[in-house]
Formats: C-alpha cells, structure tokens, sequence
C-alpha cells in the first residue's frame, strides 16, 4: 500500500528590523479582521529574492528605500500560516538601514476600526519595552526574544 503525502505548499515571507535611535521599527496592521502586529515587510513574489522582495516591501509599505546590513534569522521550527493552515510559513528576517527613516509617518498607537482591512500604520518601539508579548506571530515573538539578547550586548 502506497500513500501519497500533500505538496507542501510554503509560504517565504520577508521582515526587516529597522534600528534607529534606540527603538524598532513595527508595523500595526488589520487583517482578516484582527489587529496584528509584525515587523515591517511581507511575501516573497515568484522569481524575487528575499533581498529584493525586502527592498519592494518597504518601498511599497513606506515610502523609503532601505539597506540590508545583516541576516539576522531564517525560521527553524514549523509554523503553519495563520491565515491559511495549508501554508508552512518560511520567515527571513535582516537587519536593514534607511537614510530615509525620518521620512516614515508613525503613530504612539493603531488608531484604526476593526472594519478597515488592510489599514497599516507604523510606530517605534524603545528598546526598554521589546518583548514577545507585543507581536501577535510565533516567528515575531521569537525574532524579538533574540533581539533583546542581540541589543543588550
């Protein structure tokens, strides 16, 4: 007897963690109806590279152009998408510059209705206040878990 397995179907998302004057860039987003947390960024498109589809998401999300300066995590456990089960989630995740962060327009919070899917704003977080508790995805929560180790270095 033979079986036949489903055709993993993965889902390459890249973030960047955007550092400037002792805080970290997040981005506030309503999706599928719930408010999320994440670092700014998002999925790869056919073709692209992970460099490449980081530099289009800021582009497209803020306005800016950015710099890589280091990979910072590639997500070593299984995470399956919250959005469709189907999808294991593969998140990149680089340490980026911008000569352009002063230009990002950010709020102290999201001030958005649950009824505005799609709604994005950006805030700083200091460093003080990162914990895993303040992002909503398991691949976020642990990428700030280790940029709390990272930053008190």
């Amino acid at each position: 007897m033979s079986y036949s397995l489903p055709r993993p179907l993965f889902n390459v998302r890249v973030y960047g963690v955007l550092i400037e004057n002792g805080a970290i860039l997040v981005s506030d987003e309503i999706h599928s109806g719930k408010v999320i947390t994440k670092f700014p960024g998002g999925g790869l498109q056919f073709g692209e590279s992970t460099i490449d589809g980081l530099k289009r998401e800021f582009h497209e999300e803020l306005s800016i152009e950015i710099t890589i300066t280091n990979h910072f995590y590639t997500v070593d456990f299984f995470q399956a998408s919250a959005f469709d089960e189907t999808q294991q989630v593969i998140g990149i995740y680089y340490l980026v510059t911008s000569d352009n962060s002063m230009d990002i327009t950010v709020s102290d919070k999201h001030n958005f209705s649950k009824h505005e899917n799609g709604a994005q704003i950006f805030r700083w977080i200091p460093f003080s206040e990162i914990s895993a508790e303040e992002f909503t995805f398991p691949t976020d929560q642990k990428v700030a878990e280790m940029l709390v180790e990272y930053l008190a270095k």
